[in-house]
């Protein structure tokens, strides 16, 4: 199993940035794909999540109109579009994923397969 995160890097505050992560040694299709993030000396956080099954996305109020969460499949591939992005937006972002079971979820805990992944960083 691999989610090989990429994309991040050093932007300016209101830039825009993609990040994507390749994923591989799972039935895709049946996953629930998401992105969590860690910011310098914070706890990881959810941020967005995808059922690829339905389309289904869910995001955390502070990226929540600002961030786009999207998958292709053909590509095994999850991207997460980052508009507006703030300082408070700097991180290691991650992409992981779970079997859909019916609900999308938030909990880090219900997660199985992680990327290792991204550094953000929104700077002047």
């Amino acid at each position: 199993v691999q989610l090989q995160a990429s994309g991040g890097g050093l932007v300016q505050p209101g830039d825009s940035l993609r990040l994507s992560c390749a994923c591989s040694g799972f039935n895709f299709k049946t996953y629930t794909m998401g992105w969590f993030r860690q910011g310098p000396g914070q706890e990881r956080e959810w941020v967005s999540c995808i059922s690829d099954g339905d389309g289904d996305t869910m995001y955390a109020k502070s990226v929540k109109g600002r961030f786009t969460i999207s998958s292709d499949l053909a590509k095994n591939t999850v991207y997460l579009q980052m508009n507006s992005v703030k300082p408070e937006d700097t991180a290691v972002y991650y992409c992981a994923g779970y079997v859909w079971h019916g609900f999308l979820e938030r909990s880090a805990a219900e997660y199985d397969h992680w990327g290792q992944g991204t550094q953000v960083t929104v700077s002047s």
